[in-house]
């Protein structure tokens, strides 16, 4: 058992490129889930496979953390109050997700090779808080912020390095959801790195149109460490926004984009990036634009994809010495 002292998230972040892990959900459908693995039958309740089917989520990890991933995030994406309430959980988010973070630190302890950490995943609400839409607009933005500080407690106790935001679409959402992680890291008296993602379309627009540019400027200076593209598009769509987010020379950058952007085939959406396409992209991004600090995969991405991105580091890294 290696008992040195992990080195600190930011500090790595520092000293080389970070490798995120691949998609979940698509893993998780291997296994071809039928409604009563989940608790309570509730289909598609991916995050409860804490409870029932651990044993899968781990496997999942391990095979990420095999693949070269310097991270891996929880499997928390739906775990915020409001989403566990849809499932009969919402009075435990705490317990729950402090459960889900220490299914990954376990995983991770089994890999003594190299530093790993885990990041707790914060996926969006369901709400739109900045529309006036009837159904997804009218809440109190106290519940929304209440939703993601229950959560990320639940993660710090449970031992993640860091905090995600994730798969943003609207960024008030966002700002809500740093602040309830500000008043979790408050609650638990750890402060750990905050990582805010937002979710852009083809054109670089969030889902209620606002830009890149605005959406960076609403939170740049809200006390996050990273600032992120997630989702959404493949790499190349990602090109103009990252490329600004460079030139700021502010905040490292995270990007994790899909297998490319989604195809339509019998109504499900495929994704069809190789790894090697896909390593090819995010290697350019290295080359380019050195605020980029952080890589991995979303939707369609699978370890192999995983695989072929740390191939890519490596090189990086080696080229850099020579």
């Amino acid at each position: 058992m290696n008992l040195t002292p992990k080195e600190p998230f930011l500090k790595a972040l520092k000293n080389r490129v970070l490798l995120f892990d691949g998609a979940m959900g698509t893993e998780i459908q291997k296994f071809d889930p039928k409604p009563d693995d989940f608790p309570n039958g509730k289909d598609g309740f991916n995050d409860g496979l804490v409870i029932t089917h651990p044993e899968w989520i781990k496997k999942i990890h391990k095979k990420y953390l095999e693949a070269g991933a310097d991270c891996i995030e929880t499997n928390s994406f739906g775990s915020n109050k409001l989403k566990l309430d849809e499932y009969g959980f919402g009075d435990q988010t705490v317990e729950f997700n402090k459960k889900i973070a220490q299914l990954a630190v376990e995983t991770t302890t089994e890999f003594t090779d190299k530093p790993r950490y885990v990041v707790g995943s914060m996926g969006p609400t369901g709400f739109l808080p900045s529309s006036n839409d009837p159904d997804l607009g009218q809440i109190p933005l106290d519940e929304i912020r209440n939703a993601f500080a229950l959560q990320a407690e639940g993660l710090i106790l449970g031992g993640v390095d860091a905090l995600l935001i994730e798969t943003s679409q609207d960024i008030l959402e966002v700002k809500l959801a740093i602040e309830g992680s500000h008043q979790a890291m408050e609650k638990t008296g750890k402060k750990i790195p905050l990582i805010a993602n937002t979710t852009l379309d083809q054109y670089g627009k969030m889902l209620l149109g606002t830009n890149i540019q605005a959406a960076y400027t609403t939170v740049s200076d809200m006390g996050i460490d990273v600032f992120g593209l997630n989702c959404s598009t493949g790499p190349l769509e990602m090109t103009p926004s990252v490329q600004w987010l460079d030139e700021q020379k502010e905040h490292n950058l995270l990007v994790v984009p899909n297998a490319g952007m989604p195809e339509n085939e019998g109504g499900k959406a495929v994704y069809k990036m190789s790894p090697e396409g896909m390593a090819k992209a995010l290697g350019d991004f290295l080359n380019q634009f050195p605020q980029v600090r952080i890589i991995g995969g979303c939707c369609g991405t699978n370890p192999e994809h995983i695989r072929a991105l740390r191939k890519v580091i490596d090189e990086k890294a080696q080229s850099n010495k020579g």
